[in-house]
């Protein structure tokens, strides 16, 4: 069971067997299921998340009470890293699950002591951090820069068939427009 986190850490950069073993030591597994919150803003989170099955979004809500979604998780990767979705041990970012999903859990605190002491798994948690802050640069650059049907070809190139996953308004929330205006550009497409 424990094998699972295995391919998601190799597929950021590869570790040795030893270093593995150290994270492997640490993870617990939930499943969670379909629309339930993973983290919430304003509330206590001290681990860190490895999407083994399912997808899952990061949202806030706007003014009018409607979420805003900022990014999604696919099976086998990395939901955004703790020190950049909390502040004072607290939830900035709520983090809901869109289908069920099988997630392994690190406490964050103890991976931090973890990449302190092993040079391998530093390399990884600065990997995963630095992809993680050019996720968002790109996602900025093409949100400020990119006309609809452009941001609607990366998220199809990005993520394969999620149109057929999740709900079209988390989709179009994502891509900064309205579901009747992504509906207009998947019937052009």
């Amino acid at each position: 069971m424990k094998d699972k986190i295995s391919p998601i850490v190799n597929s950021v950069i590869p570790v040795s067997s030893k270093s593995m073993s150290k994270i492997q030591d640490l993870v617990e597994f939930l499943t969670i299921e379909k629309g339930e919150l993973i983290a919430e803003v304003g509330h206590r989170n001290n681990l860190e998340y490895f999407l083994i099955n399912g997808i899952c979004k990061s949202f806030l809500h706007n003014q009018e009470g409607d979420e805003v979604s900022l990014s999604f998780f696919m099976s086998n990767s990395i939901v955004s890293p703790h020190s950049s979705r909390t502040e004072n041990g607290k939830s900035i970012l709520n983090i809901r699950a869109l289908t069920e999903v099988e997630i392994a859990t690190i406490d964050a605190g103890k991976f931090e002591k973890l990449m302190i002491d092993d040079l391998e798994i530093r390399q990884f948690g600065n990997t995963v951090m630095r992809t993680e802050l050019m996720e968002k640069v790109y996602k900025e650059i093409g949100l400020a820069s990119l006309p609809g049907k452009s941001r609607l070809q990366k998220l199809r190139t990005k993520y394969p068939n999620i149109e057929n996953q999740i709900s079209h308004s988390d989709i179009a929330s994502y891509l900064g427009m309205t579901t009747i205006s992504m509906s207009r550009l998947r019937s052009q497409s």
